[in-house]
């Protein structure tokens, strides 16, 4: 029989694993979708700014100002960084997540 640790209903909904490296990441990816509310007379530049970010995709706009945007990403740590940058924007009144999934590879 493999040394397989045994993860808890407990351990995994707090956290609290006695060996962490026993959790894999499954391979792929994560990806998410994200809705950005912008100036609508700066979308243009907007838009620019973010497809710079690593990952990143401007699936749709509206000319409200209006964006969804793509981010294709290693974890879910690169989503949340990247989601933060760009409601830093100049420009962005917010940006929200309405989409999360784990890609399996």
């Amino acid at each position: 029989m493999p040394n397989n640790p045994v993860l808890d209903r407990r351990a995994l909904f707090s956290g609290r694993f006695k060996n962490p490296n026993a959790v894999v990441r499954p391979p792929g990816g994560e990806i998410a979708s994200i809705l950005v509310q912008a100036r609508p007379e700066r979308l243009d530049e907007v838009a620019a700014a973010i497809v710079a970010f690593a990952g990143c995709e401007v699936f749709a706009r509206d000319p409200q100002g209006k964006l969804v945007v793509v981010i294709d990403a290693e974890d879910s740590g690169v989503i949340g960084s990247t989601l933060n940058a760009i409601a830093a924007l100049p420009n962005v009144y917010s940006a929200a997540l309405v989409f999360h999934a784990i890609e399996a590879g």
